[in-house]
């Protein structure tokens, strides 16, 4: 599960690919982006493409946050307090969900027609590599990017507008929008070190026209690993700490 990217690139570059309007306001030349930040997406909005910065973490599946919230209330009831389950299940913590395999899932597909589609750019992305951990270390990660140069790429993905949730609990209740990216099986590259998934990337400007406008009996085509010669594992001793 890619539960980390970087994106090294400038606006111009992002808006020359996905012809949107510049709403991101001030980019970092360089941002590490991780579960529940603000990143940069290209989406579709009322009708405009937009380049804004959205929330990473898309909403989790009433049946999660129902068996959290139930378990939550089964403590509470064990230590003889009263139970609003209710109020327990609207306020239970959803961290959100970054990747999405499943598209047939009734959780996901109100959220596949164009309107709610968007690209992530990335120029690299991590997956942890358990066969590289020093003794007593901490597992590091292996870093993908489309070659050495580390060209601009995006992760196909989806969005939505102002999702009432607890992200964390100091914040209580807030409104959000959120994104999340699709993942597919893993091409050869990812595979030896993440047998389970990879994120879905497209390369080609007509696969991000495609993704951000085709219906989805045509878009589903594009959540496919790929291809082995398209992607490189990078030497992380040249990469910066």
């Amino acid at each position: 599960m890619c539960n980390l990217y970087n994106i090294t690139t400038n606006q111009e570059a992002i808006r020359a690919f996905t012809k949107a309007i510049d709403r991101l306001g001030n980019l970092e030349p360089s941002l590490n982006v991780y579960p529940d930040q603000m990143a940069p997406i290209v989406r579709n909005n009322g009708g405009e493409r937009e380049a804004v910065m959205v929330r990473w973490g898309m909403p989790s599946s009433q049946k999660a946050l129902f068996d959290a919230a139930s378990k939550r209330a089964d403590k509470l009831r064990e230590k003889g307090k009263p139970v609003d389950f209710d109020h327990l299940l609207k306020h239970e913590p959803d961290r959100g969900t970054t990747n999405i395999r499943n598209t047939n899932s009734s959780h996901w597909k109100r959220w596949l027609s164009v309107e709610n589609r968007c690209v992530v750019p990335i120029t690299r992305f991590a997956e942890p590599d358990p066969a590289s951990k020093p003794e007593g270390g901490a597992t590091p990660n292996a870093w993908f990017a489309g070659d050495e140069s580390e060209p601009l790429m995006f992760f196909a993905g989806i969005w939505v507008s102002q999702w009432e949730s607890v992200r964390k609990v100091k914040d209580g209740l807030t409104r959000d929008d959120l994104f999340g990216f699709l993942t597919t099986e893993p091409n050869g590259v990812v595979g030896p070190i993440h047998p389970k998934a990879m994120p879905v990337i497209l390369r080609e400007s007509a696969d991000v026209e495609m993704w951000l406008s085709a219906p989805w009996s045509e878009a589903k085509a594009l959540q496919r690993p790929l291809p082995d010669d398209q992607l490189i594992q990078l030497d992380q001793r040249k990469l910066e700490p």
